[in-house]
């Protein structure tokens, strides 16, 4: 007789108690045994006793031990647990705490009941076999600001990304802060200790940039009146962060793709290569899929730039973190001029509801400017007339919802797809009869499958 095969074992743990039961109940399958705990403390005690498959734990659980510690204790352990966090308050530090100490994934609150599924299935998936990573000492953000789930996504593929040496490209409009990305990549890996170099390849002729790059030996044209290390050299065991790659000329780009391929550089006028072990991180705020199909940028240099791909969100995309942002920046802005300066709440909430064409970088400047120019407080009239004129986030937001009729179109036609049309099916979970779905299909628009339904 064949033994029954044994349970998957979850544990979830958050200090609120609706919270885990929301979990369980998305993750409840047959097969798997919960169980729920609202402290690290007895999450860490049932870390000693029988093993989980699983873990699934806020960070902040409102006592002296963070999931941060729920996750150390059992890895310590259980190795081969995997280990899910969830937070709603998110960081860089604490999300490469996370990845470091071999959390499996990193998820953001109010999670998206698709996602947390989905990863639920990834982590049970997972060899069990898999190595946790290797730790590293804990190293202090960048000043990269935001708790939105999109910066969130940021904060893990940074810990990912300086974890190895493979090149990095960084994707995102012009000011969303793709060098403070690149620095904090460096500043958390093994070459933190090196130098970290950047050069702006849209800001200097193709001549120039060549030297730049790659140096040049004393007579190599006119001016050079010594030999001159480029940040290839410059930068030896350390990081090159190449901002504005979508600008380099071709022919650079073929040179630049040279030392990708072979590791080596030669300086202008040298006769030469030398070898470099400068890790490559690019940034670029244009389209390369659509450079490369225009045939403005190489592919195989796109291809090698892009073994690790960073897409930073506009700030648009992220309003959430503006407030953030906003505090951060009156407060340098403060202790650059001296003076304490507050902003009204009223203020905040027009700036919150701005576009930023300029992203992160406007912003930054916009209350450097107000708070060099303020009297002690920042208030409403004080702001550009750009902001003020731009209309108000409720604005917006009413005049992109959908109908009621809309809504319920939708959620009608989402009930049919997951019953496969039966009709039975879909009046049932919907909570009304055969006719009154046939009447509110017809008002709605959706059409109903023309088909014999069985009992199912």
């Amino acid at each position: 007789m064949t033994a029954a095969p044994l349970p998957v074992r979850i544990l979830i743990v958050d200090d609120d108690v609706e919270t885990c039961r929301l979990i369980a109940e998305l993750v409840a399958a047959p097969g798997r045994e919960l169980q729920q705990c609202q402290t690290a403390a007895k999450a860490m005690e049932l870390a000693g006793k029988d093993p989980f498959n699983l873990v699934i734990s806020d960070i902040n659980l409102n006592g002296p031990e963070s999931g941060l510690d729920v996750l150390k204790a059992f890895k310590e352990a259980y190795p081969a647990s995997e280990v899910v966090l969830i937070s709603g308050f998110g960081t860089l530090e604490t999300a490469v705490q996370a990845v470091r100490a071999g959390a499996f994934d990193y998820i953001s609150k109010p999670f998206n009941i698709a996602e947390v599924r989905a990863t639920v299935a990834r982590a049970l998936a997972r060899d069990s076999k898999t190595a946790a990573p290797e730790t590293h000492p804990d190293v202090p953000p960048e000043g990269i600001i935001g708790r939105t789930s999109g910066m969130l996504a940021v904060y893990k593929q940074i810990a990912y990304a300086s974890d190895s040496v493979a090149p990095v490209l960084i994707q995102g409009e012009s000011g969303t802060g793709k060098e403070l990305v690149a620095r904090a990549i460096h500043v958390h890996g093994s070459r933190a200790s090196r130098p970290f170099v950047a050069v702006n390849c849209g800001a200097i002729t193709e001549t120039l940039l060549e030297s730049e790059l790659f140096g040049h030996v004393r007579g190599a044209f006119t001016g050079a009146v010594s030999d001159r290390k480029g940040v290839f050299e410059q930068a030896h065991g350390g990081t090159v962060f190449l901002d504005e790659i979508g600008d380099m000329a071709p022919a650079m780009q073929v040179k630049l793709l040279r030392v990708l391929q072979d590791g080596e550089i030669r300086p202008v006028g040298g006769n030469r290569a030398l070898h470099t072990d400068a890790r490559v991180v690019a940034a670029t705020n244009v389209d390369l899929d659509r450079s490369v199909a225009e045939q403005r940028f190489r592919q195989d240099l796109y291809y090698r730039l892009s073994v690790i791909v960073i897409h930073i969100p506009a700030l648009r995309d992220r309003r959430e973190d503006i407030p953030l942002l906003i505090e951060q920046f009156v407060r340098n802005a403060s202790g650059r001029t001296g003076r304490p300066v507050v902003i009204s709440p009223e203020a905040v909430v027009a700036l919150t509801s701005y576009r930023w064409p300029g992203n992160v970088r406007e912003l930054e400047n916009t209350i450097e400017r107000l708070v060099v120019f303020s009297r002690g407080r920042i208030e409403l009239p004080d702001l550009p007339d750009a902001v003020l004129a731009a209309p108000s986030f409720e604005e917006r937001m009413f005049q992109d919802l959908p109908t009621l009729d809309e809504l319920e179109r939708r959620y009608l036609v989402h009930v049919l797809e997951a019953v496969g049309g039966n009709r039975s099916r879909a009046a049932e979970a919907l909570g009304i009869d055969r006719r009154t779905l046939y009447r509110m299909a017809e008002r709605l628009g959706v059409a109903l499958k023309d088909e014999t339904e069985k009992a199912t």
